[in-house]
């Protein structure tokens, strides 16, 4: 299919999703966000692909936010249904997709736009990358998983320093705190996304979606970790891949997957 505010493009076993709407700074709108839900699903249905890379179009920004017109006339409830629905079809499949995400930062990750690559498994970013949550300077708070998100990746009080003043931190800051894994030059940032996406994609893909799952349930109120890291790990014994790799250790070769 084709987008209007997407570019998708694949390269060997790793799917590239670029926001393009540079002159909007990539910000988030309903049509983008119903996009973005068509370009994972569809992803998510193809065995080919065994990971995605999601960045923004040009060098300013990953994603600037939510496009703000789009819901300035919003009441509670309109606003609560576009919350669940975004959270549901864009934000939370990213963040339980059985195929590993990495957010590519290039810029600007702003609001919406942070929350998306907080919903990704990797997060990497270019040294002059700008990331906070500006909610509250619109009267507003995260909306799309973002007080939750933040929190678990940075800890209580540094998420609620930068929820409550909206601040915007550096790069450096955000790696130096766990927001962002690594950082990259401009032209590298790609390069290093499909290389790690290689590296896990020459891997286990069960075992990878079973990883995913277990540290996941560890995040969630009513599921216990370890239980589920138990059934997970019990699980791949009956699988494909678990026999190549073990026969592929005993002859001292590399499993073939």
């Amino acid at each position: 299919m084709k987008f209007q505010h997407l570019l998708v493009a694949q390269y060997a076993q790793a799917c590239h999703i670029t926001i393009n709407r540079e002159a909007k700074l990539n910000a988030l709108d309903r049509e983008t966000l119903a996009e973005l839900h068509e370009a994972i699903s569809d992803v998510l249905s193809d065995d080919g692909i065994k990971g995605v890379v999601i960045t923004g179009a040009g060098n300013k920004a990953f994603v600037a936010g939510a496009d703000i017109a789009d819901f300035a006339d919003f009441d509670a409830h309109q606003a609560y249904e576009l919350a669940s629905t975004g959270q549901a079809q864009v934000f939370d499949l990213i963040h339980h997709a059985p195929k590993p995400f990495i957010a590519a930062i290039n810029g600007f990750a702003l609001g919406g736009g942070l929350e998306l690559a907080m919903a990704c498994h990797i997060r990497l970013s270019v040294p002059h990358a700008r990331l906070g949550l500006p909610e509250v300077s619109l009267g507003l708070i995260p909306g799309y998983g973002g007080t939750q998100r933040l929190t678990q990746l940075v800890g209580r009080g540094r998420a609620l320093q930068m929820i409550l003043t909206g601040e915007m931190i550096s790069a450096e800051q955000a790696l130096h705190i766990g927001l962002v894994n690594e950082l990259w030059a401009p032209g590298e940032l790609l390069e290093r996304a499909d290389g790690l996406l290689a590296v896990i994609g020459s891997r286990s893909a069960s075992a990878v979606a079973a990883a995913i799952k277990a540290v996941n349930a560890g995040l969630l109120p009513n599921e216990n970790g370890y239980e589920t890291e138990k059934a997970a790990f019990s699980s791949c014994f009956g699988t494909a891949d678990f026999k190549e790799g073990v026969s592929a250790f005993l002859e001292k070769r590399k499993p073939r997957f």
